[in-house]
């Protein structure tokens, strides 16, 4: 395990990237529970690697979901609907995850869904160069449907209990502390517990971030 400032472990993040040797854009998954810190983290990675000169495409696993009259069936506080009903991954995977990958045209979409609006995007067709980077950050990317589809696997680690706190922060423009507090207790928090027995996502990924202390992270490289 090392530990250091905030720019060590995204020198350290940067550096991973740049030691992928792939004929293809080098595909970077970056999962963790909600209000770890995911999307904070790919964009200041994102950052550090447009200086070095790096083509970047940042994507969220926000921007594939299904519509929300399909993501609810158990209902909107339920913890399975959360890791069952929610992401559309056969649309992530065909329009941005495949296309980046071995044997791709490299013309990718970087999302089919407006969160907002809650109304499905068709946006213009880009061609990514060979070199390209994918930023993307979401929860449960380690998940059977999607980890031999990461070129590099970056899980964000923090305590659940943090996250609630982060949560409240985050969210209280839009939602009261106990809605907030209720999201994450019965259906966000529950979620992770499911998916971090069953599908064990620290196990998976190359590089852990403990993100508990944000500018003193602590990083550990994994060995598969």
């Amino acid at each position: 395990m090392d530990q250091g400032t905030r720019d060590e472990m995204l020198g350290r993040l940067a550096a991973a990237v740049g030691s992928i040797t792939v004929a293809h854009p080098t595909r970077v998954a970056i999962d963790g529970p909600p209000a770890a810190g995911k999307t904070t983290l790919a964009d200041e990675l994102a950052a550090v690697l447009l200086t070095q000169g790096r083509d970047v495409i940042r994507a969220t696993i926000d921007d594939f979901l299904f519509p929300r009259a399909q993501r609810y069936p158990r209902g909107e506080y339920s913890a399975e609907g959360c890791y069952f009903d929610t992401h559309n991954y056969d649309a992530l995977k065909r329009v941005l995850l495949d296309p980046l990958g071995p044997g791709g045209d490299r013309r990718f979409q970087h999302t089919v869904y407006d969160r907002t609006a809650d109304t499905a995007l068709s946006p213009p067709v880009t061609t990514a160069p060979a070199d390209a980077v994918l930023i993307f950050d979401g929860v449960f990317l380690m998940r059977p449907e999607l980890i031999d589809r990461w070129d590099l696997r970056i899980f964000v680690s923090t305590a659940l209990e943090k996250t609630v706190d982060r949560a409240v922060i985050r969210e209280r423009r839009v939602l009261s502390r106990a809605d907030v507090e209720r999201r994450w207790r019965e259906r966000y928090i529950p979620s992770q517990q499911l998916y971090l027995a069953t599908v064990r996502p620290t196990h998976h990924a190359n590089i852990v971030v403990h993100n508990d202390e944000p500018q003193q992270p602590a990083w550990e490289t994994r060995t598969h």
